[in-house]
């Protein structure tokens, strides 16, 4: 088992002939990601020879995912045509949707996440501005490395992508069931508690990192639904202590006003239900080591 992102996944690439698309297909099929073709419609009916690889170019998502079986979308399309892409992929009704891009204006953002509810939400959204889901030794749907952990026990969500790779990175020895970086944006698709409820409901993830940071009330949101809803054991950390009020830290979504988003306040509503939060993210690593040692 794992989460939204399995062995037998079969994803495309909108974005695919571009230049980030082309590297991240690279490094996705390198760590045997099952890549059915990627979509541009002024390339259609092209073929790309990626490392050995052949795949094809559709002019559309309906057309990849008819000719191919497609469920999976990584999208690495330029932020002023990121929401049309989006709002393709919806209409296709692929199962998940992983929106990399960065810089998309939030507005767009919001017109096809209402989209999609309009639709029924038959497309799950990852990010967008994130590094996508990656369930090591089955697949990779983004740009986290592949090769920095392998499977275990732990299931991992963070806003942040640099996080989420040091995070794979220091709890390697014990291994990761998937890994999915929700994106740091102030609107996104997939939500710390969507992620929560799946790792909850998938029979593989014994235990839980999250990873958090200033801005917004996602994690105070988190702490509730874990207090009435997850019983297996989660450790956090968040970001951004240091963070000057009323500053713009990194994402969009990470700024202060007042007390309302600071790391503290979050801090304290995780260890109100019982969650451990670690200092850095290496003493929540250890906080995880030891959460696991003791199952």
């Amino acid at each position: 088992m794992s989460i939204f992102l399995d062995k037998n996944s079969k994803i495309i690439v909108q974005g695919m002939t571009g230049s980030e698309g082309m590297k991240h297909t690279k490094r996705m099929l390198a760590g045997g990601s099952n890549i059915v073709g990627g979509v541009n419609p002024r390339k259609a009916g092209e073929t790309v020879d990626v490392d050995g690889t052949s795949l094809p170019v559709f002019g559309s998502v309906a057309d990849a995912m008819a000719a191919t079986g497609a469920n999976v979308s990584v999208i690495f399309v330029p932020p002023a045509f990121a929401k049309s892409a989006v709002m393709e992929a919806i209409d296709a009704e692929i199962e998940l949707a992983v929106v990399i891009t960065e810089g998309i204006p939030v507005h767009d953002s919001a017109s096809f996440w209402e989209y999609s509810i309009q639709k029924g939400n038959k497309t799950r959204i990852i990010g967008p501005n994130c590094p996508g889901i990656i369930s090591p030794g089955k697949s990779n749907a983004g740009i986290t490395p592949w090769n920095i952990s392998g499977a275990g026990p732990i299931g991992l969500v963070s806003k942040s992508g640099t996080l989420t790779y040091q995070m794979m990175f220091e709890l390697r020895e014990i291994g990761i069931s998937t890994a999915i970086g929700i994106g740091g944006d102030p609107i996104i698709g997939t939500t710390h508690i969507d992620a929560l409820a799946a790792f909850e409901a998938d029979p593989e993830t014994k235990a839980i990192v999250l990873i958090g940071e200033i801005g917004g009330d996602s994690e105070e949101k988190a702490a509730n639904y874990i207090k009435d809803h997850v019983s297996k054991p989660v450790v956090a950390y968040v970001a951004g202590f240091t963070a000057p009020e009323g500053k713009t830290m990194g994402h969009a979504g990470a700024i202060v006003s007042g007390s309302a988003g600071t790391a503290q306040a979050k801090k304290e509503a995780f260890e109100a239900v019982g969650v451990k939060v670690g200092k850095t993210p290496s003493e929540t690593a250890a906080l995880m080591r030891g959460v696991i040692a003791s199952l």
